[in-house]
Formats: C-alpha cells, structure tokens, sequence
C-alpha cells in the first residue's frame, strides 16, 4: 500500500461507485423497490464511515497489518454491496 492517503481515496472512489451504480439502476429500473436501494445507500455509508474510523484509530500495534485489513475488509464490504445491488 502507497500511503493512508491512497487508502482513503480508494475507500471513497470504490463506495462512491457503487452508490452511484444504485442509483443508476433506480432510473434505469422504475419498477425496483426505492426502499430496498435506498437501505442498500445506507449500508454503503455505514461501511464508509466504519473504514474511515478504522483508519483514524492511534493505538495500533502493527500499522502495515492494519491498514491492509482495512483494505480486505474495503474489498469484501464492496463485493457483498455489489453482490446485493445485483440481486435487486
């Protein structure tokens, strides 16, 4: 990993993508269920907001180790988003 700062980006770029590909499929989709996508906004925040805190925590024993955790943890939080953007 390059840096905290790149970590952050990429958190950001990934998540920001998949909202906007919910509300992509909402136009695309007008008979979807708004509820169903708009929860699945909230879980995409919520998995924002946990990674950055992760992120920001000071009393970390191995920080290399911890921020690639935080970058699995980025990778599989967006595939089960994924995975249940498809399934709407």
């Amino acid at each position: 990993m390059a840096s905290i700062k790149t970590l952050k980006k990429d958190i950001n770029f990934v998540l920001a993508d998949i909202i906007e590909e919910i509300y992509v499929k909402e136009l695309e989709n007008p008979e979807i269920d708004l509820k169903k996508s708009e929860a699945l906004v909230d879980e995409a925040i919520v998995t924002f907001d946990t990674l950055i805190s992760k992120i920001h925590q000071k009393e970390v024993e191995d920080k290399k180790a911890h921020y690639k955790s935080i970058s699995v943890e980025l990778e599989a939080q967006g595939n089960a988003l994924l995975e249940k953007l498809n399934a709407l």
